[in-house]
């Protein structure tokens, strides 16, 4: 969800390619499952007429009040997390909708906000939850979870490979002192990450596992998926942006298995022509932003868009 390329800002990130992949229709219902700052909503609601309709979910409640700026009957946006919408949808009275958008990771005020947590570029207090009303701060979870926890969230979420050398570091360190801002935790990583890829702070896996676990990023990813494309009318399409490769890997596992036919009985003969039709096509191929783009926000560099369509 990274949309901006400086503190306030919202440029969204491959901002034409999303509008080609929604093909929004002026009277359609379209859900923006991820609003952050709004950047895609605006867009959105710029091609959309009279009778069309925005729904937007955020579970972040700055984001939240941003979204009241958006003055425009035709538009709505819920503090939920995306993971809820299809209850978001039935309270909205809404049964299908014409497209939805999915932009996943952190937003640049987040990461440019010091006191969330997210970024290890500036100092603040270890706190990394997409909803600071809602559950544990990384710091809180850092100071309970057991050693061999730490190492399996870094490995799993961060797919860092000194996962192991790097719980044992923070498993040393908050015995010595608790672990409550980001730079302790950058330094702590610092010492326990031997290499890394150049231009890549070592920490960058490290908080992104931590987010990704304390924020159940996966979890949510997994319900929102099929829930918005159940709901998608015939003929539209969802479009899904991601920013690292495991995030990446799960929205093209789930999009692949809607766009196959479903699974048959083993050595039962059946017909082509009797073989059910999947739910979804794919679109296109996996979408990356311009040198332009990039050029522009580096932070898009990493930006992956995947679309689909009901068929």
């Amino acid at each position: 969800m990274t949309d901006a390329t400086g503190p306030g800002a919202h440029v969204p990130v491959l901002a034409r390619e999303v509008l080609e992949a929604l093909e929004v229709k002026p009277e359609g219902v379209f859900v923006d499952a991820t609003f952050g700052r709004g950047g895609h909503s605006r867009l959105i609601l710029g091609w959309l007429g009279r009778g069309g309709r925005l729904i937007a979910l955020d579970r972040d409640p700055q984001a939240v009040a941003a979204a009241q700026a958006i003055a425009d009957p035709r538009f709505c946006c819920v503090r939920a997390r995306f993971g809820a919408v299809a209850q978001v949808l039935d309270e909205a009275g809404v049964a299908r909708i014409d497209g939805a958008l999915l932009d996943l990771g952190v937003s640049s005020p987040q990461l440019d906000d010091p006191s969330r947590g997210f970024s290890f570029r500036r100092d603040g207090p270890l706190d990394m939850r997409m909803d600071p009303d809602a559950g544990e701060s990384a710091a809180e979870w850092l100071a309970r979870a057991q050693e061999d926890e730490i190492r399996e969230v870094i490995a799993k979420h961060g797919e860092e490979r000194f996962a192991k050398q790097i719980a044992r570091a923070i498993a040393a360190a908050r015995c010595r002192q608790p672990v409550r801002t980001t730079r302790q935790l950058a330094a702590i990583v610092a010492t326990a990450v031997r290499t890394r890829e150049p231009g890549q702070d070592p920490a960058t896996r490290t908080f992104q596992a931590v987010r990704i676990h304390l924020n159940q990023e996966t979890a949510e990813l997994a319900l929102a998926l099929p829930a918005l494309m159940e709901r998608l009318a015939p003929g539209g399409r969802i479009a899904v942006i991601s920013f690292h490769s495991l995030e990446d890997r799960l929205v093209k596992q789930a999009l692949r298995a809607a766009a196959s036919p479903p699974p048959l009985p083993a050595r039962l003969p059946v017909r082509a022509a009797d073989i059910p039709a999947p739910a979804m096509r794919l679109v296109g191929k996996a979408v990356r932003p311009s040198a332009a783009e990039i050029a522009a926000n580096p932070r898009a560099r990493s930006a992956v868009l995947r679309v689909a369509e009901k068929t």
